[in-house]
């Protein structure tokens, strides 16, 4: 079992390893777990010590679009593993990672449309901290697991299950979803990825409880 770790110490040891070059931070966990508000708040306190040290790429991004998901059949499993563009996802990396081009331009996913908006972020060979998160970054099974050795630092989220039903339960009440529907989306998909997750991830250095 990896060490834990908290955000203050996460931070320091995050500002040290970019002090030896470009640090890719893999923050991974299952959905609702708490990812995307860490790595908002380590590029949050790390650019305020220095501007511009930190920039965010989320997994996200990478989601197959519906004009794919629904003649496939996965609509429905819309965030389990094969509903992303992995190989998609791992050059970008290895183009962040090897950090031979001025800007790479990154997708970004709008919740709101339920779409992938391609080449919506710039991040600048001149960052320093690249916080990645998503879901499966650390999965040890193919493709998934070529994601690894491009992490400089990898943290996996733990979450009690009680609390990951609460919090997917009211990311989706914003939607104004019917209980219904929101019941299928949390118990059908949402809480069997988390578990997916947590049973087959594996390799990373530390591990950060949240809620």
């Amino acid at each position: 079992m990896a060490p834990s770790i908290n955000l203050k110490e996460l931070q320091d040891l995050i500002r040290q390893r970019s002090l030896q070059g470009r640090a890719i931070v893999a923050l991974a966990g299952p959905p609702g777990s708490g990812k995307s508000t860490l790595a908002t708040e380590l590029e949050t306190a790390l650019n305020k010590e220095q501007p511009e040290q930190a920039m965010i790429l989320a997994m996200d991004g990478f989601h197959y679009d519906d004009l794919h998901l629904v003649p496939a059949g996965l609509r429905a499993r819309k965030g389990a593993p094969q509903t992303f563009d992995v190989d998609g996802f791992y050059h970008i990396l290895r183009r962040l990672h090897d950090r031979h081009e001025k800007f790479v331009a990154v997708p970004v996913f709008d919740r709101d449309l339920e779409i992938a908006r391609a080449g919506a972020r710039l991040i600048s060979a001149e960052v320093p901290v690249i916080l990645v998160e998503g879901n499966y970054l650390l999965l040890q099974q193919e493709p998934w697991s070529q994601l690894r050795p491009l992490f400089d630092l990898a943290v996996l989220l733990e979450v009690p299950d009680e609390v990951l039903r609460q919090r997917l339960t009211e990311r989706w009440q914003y939607y104004e979803l019917p209980s219904e529907e929101i019941a299928a989306k949390v118990n059908e998909n949402d809480l069997p990825n988390g578990r997916y997750v947590m049973a087959k991830s594996g390799g990373e250095d530390y591990r950060l409880k949240s809620g």
